[in-house]
C-alpha cells in the first residue's frame, strides 16, 4: 500500500487541509493519509500553540468520515525533537509492507536543505508528495544539487489555490470574526464548547 503522510501542527485542522489531503489521496493513487500531529514543532518555538489534547481531538473530529484518512501517534508518543526524518523512519518500520510518500507543500521543499538531515529525510522517503504553490518559486535543479536524489523522489500535486491558514483563522476567532465554514462541522463545534482561541496567538 501506499501511504501518505501529511505532518503539521494542526492549530486547528481547516478544510484546507482536508482539500489537500484528498488530492494527494487521488492523484498519488494512495492507499491511505496518515495525519501525523506534531507536539511541539522545532521551528514553532516561542509560539503559543493550543494544548496537545484539544489539537488532537479537533483533529480526529476533522477526519472521522474519511476511512482513507487515519491520526498517527508516532510523533505524540516519544519524546521530542520530532523531527521528519526519524518520523518517516519510525512510520517504515510501523508499516513494513507499505510505500512511505511524505506529502508537504512546494515552500517546504523549497526550504527542505534547512531541515535536520535533509539527505537522511529523502533517502528514507518512497517518494515525496509535493503541492504546487503558485506564489513559490522553486528551482528544483539548484536543490538536486544540495540534496541529491531528490528530483528522483518528487511527485507533483495539483490542487486549487486555497487561501486558508489555521493563523488566519484563530484571528478570527479571537476577533469575533465569521470562521465557521473555514472548518469541519465537528471542529467548529469543539471549539465553540472549548472556548478556544478566545485570544490571538501569533
Amino acid at each position: 500500500m501506499k501511504t501518505g503522510v501529511f505532518g503539521g501542527t494542526f492549530d486547528p485542522p481547516h478544510v484546507g487541509h482536508l482539500i489537500l489531503a484528498e488530492e494527494a489521496l487521488a492523484q498519488l493513487g494512495l492507499g491511505r493519509v496518515l495525519w501525523v500531529l506534531t507536539p511541539d514543532p522545532p521551528h514553532k518555538q516561542g509560539r503559543r500553540i493550543a494544548p496537545l489534547a484539544d489539537r488532537y481531538a479537533m483533529l480526529l473530529a476533522a477526519v472521522a468520515d474519511n476511512p482513507s484518512f487515519e491520526v498517527s501517534r508516532v510523533d505524540i508518543d516519544r519524546p521530542p525533537p520530532h523531527y521528519a526524518v526519524d518520523t518517516v523512519r519510525l512510520l517504515a518500520k510501523e508499516y513494513p509492507k507499505d510505500e512511505i510518500e511524505y506529502l508537504m507543500g512546494s515552500d517546504s521543499l523549497r526550504d527542505l536543505p534547512t531541515w535536520y538531515r535533509p539527505e537522511n529525510f529523502v533517502e528514507a522517503c518512497h517518494a515525496i508528495g509535493v503541492m504546487r504553490r503558485v506564489d513559490v518559486r522553486l528551482d528544483l535543479d539548484s536543490l538536486e544539487q544540495t540534496i541529491p536524489g531528490l528530483k528522483a523522489k518528487v511527485r507533483w500535486i495539483d490542487v486549487p489555490l486555497i487561501e486558508i491558514a489555521s493563523s488566519s483563522i484563530r484571528e478570527r476567532v479571537a476577533s469575533g470574526e465569521p470562521y465557521r465554514y473555514y472548518l469541519p462541522p465537528a471542529v467548529f463545534e469543539y471549539i465553540r464548547q472549548h472556548s478556544l482561541y478566545q485570544t490571538i496567538i501569533k
